[in-house]
């Protein structure tokens, strides 16, 4: 399949070989609890995919990236859906350093570590908490002597057992009570009181390490907490926004290339008629193509409204078309491919969590008629 084949040989560019060992695992073994698809991401580069050259990364353009999860997606959607968050939160942070240039030195060298050192970035975003603002910390941390002591939790956290780094969204509560400070927390993954907690009962997805990451008065140093400053109070706000379309495009990438795995089996196999098959491939290869043109009018710091309403547009297409697609392949496969290969079943499964990454298209759909109607897109 053309567009595979294009997103293969992109990732092997940027990640030599990680494809061919991710394959050589069976298929159970890439998804189950425990999996090394985790360590191989990191043993073949994975984590400096958009993590600026000046940093040791590669610095990959928004289509590069999409391509490189469209790769990954077709082999192993739990490695897909970890690595998002992984790549999300850098170029959010990445972002940071580059942009503004006010780091604390601690902060800066602990940046210069991340790809020599392979180092997976979890993510304490407040996404899985439900009817909860999706860019609104989940954490709060109160003032102490040096630093602030972190409390709260994310369920679930992707990566959970393998992150180095937890990157934290806080809101700082000061004495005066009053509104609190947005800030983000860099907190090392043993720090006393950060504990591991399975949460992720599904049998589906189990390689992504999703689980409770919990947090109880763990002390941050100051210089290890970025806060907005009075001369520019919105720029983690703005920043948070970036990270959104991020996550969006790559989490969507990464289910449709599980999707467009599953078609290229039917094309491959020559499954069904030329007619039937041909149907699914242009079905595929036009919500491929909505996501391309996303990442292709994506800029380095895409957090305006105009791309955020453009990602979540493409995102909820893809959602809205794949249960179709991989139902057809899955049935053009026919049924001794299903009774005698769980593989087939459990990737067009995986690709229906897409419907539960926030925003789900409900809470949505009333700031989009909002956007579309010419008024401010608040996604809430």
């Amino acid at each position: 399949m053309r567009s595979l084949d294009v997103a293969r040989t992109v990732c092997e560019r940027f990640h030599p070989g990680l494809l061919k060992e991710l394959e050589q695992l069976p298929y159970e073994q890439r998804e189950k609890p425990g999996s090394p698809v985790i360590d191989l991401f990191r043993i073949h580069g994975g984590v400096g995919l958009l993590i600026p050259e000046s940093y040791g990364g590669h610095g990959a353009a928004p289509l590069e990236a999409l391509r490189v999860q469209l790769a990954l997606g077709a082999v192993s959607p739990s490695l897909v859906a970890a690595v998002s968050m992984h790549h999300f939160t850098a170029a959010m942070l990445y972002s940071l350093a580059v942009k503004s240039g006010r780091l604390t030195p601690a902060q800066t060298r602990l940046l210069h570590q991340i790809v020599p050192d392979q180092q997976v970035l979890g993510s304490g975003w407040s996404e899985g908490r439900t009817a909860a603002n999706i860019l609104k910390p989940a954490v709060t941390a109160r003032p102490v002597e040096g630093g602030f002591l972190l409390s709260g939790s994310k369920k679930p956290c992707s990566l959970s057992r393998s992150m180095s780094l937890l990157t934290a969204s806080t809101a700082i509560h000061g004495e005066d009570g009053g509104e609190p400070e947005l800030a983000l927390a860099l907190v090392p993954s043993d720090a006393p009181g950060l504990t591991v907690h399975r949460f992720w009962g599904n049998d589906l997805l189990a390689g992504a390490e999703s689980d409770e990451v919990r947090l109880e008065d763990v002390f941050v140093p100051s210089e290890m907490v970025v806060r907005a400053g009075a001369d520019d109070p919105t720029r983690l706000d703005d920043l948070q926004s970036a990270g959104f379309v991020w996550f969006e495009m790559l989490i969507s990438a990464g289910y449709a290339g599980a999707a467009a795995a599953l078609v290229e089996q039917v094309l491959t196999r020559k499954r069904g008629s030329a007619d039937e098959r041909a149907a699914l491939a242009v079905d595929m290869e036009a919500a491929l193509a909505l996501l391309e043109g996303v990442a292709r009018g994506t800029g380095r710091e895409p957090g305006d409204e105009e791309s955020v309403a453009r990602v979540l547009v493409a995102r909820y297409a893809v959602q809205n078309a794949l249960p179709g697609i991989v139902a057809r392949a899955l049935e053009l496969l026919g049924g001794m491919d299903f009774i005698t290969n769980s593989a087939s079943a459990q990737a067009a499964a995986a690709t229906r969590a897409l419907a539960f990454h926030p925003p789900s298209r409900i809470a949505a759909s009333e700031p989009l008629l909002t956007y579309f109607d010419g008024g401010p897109l608040v996604l809430a």
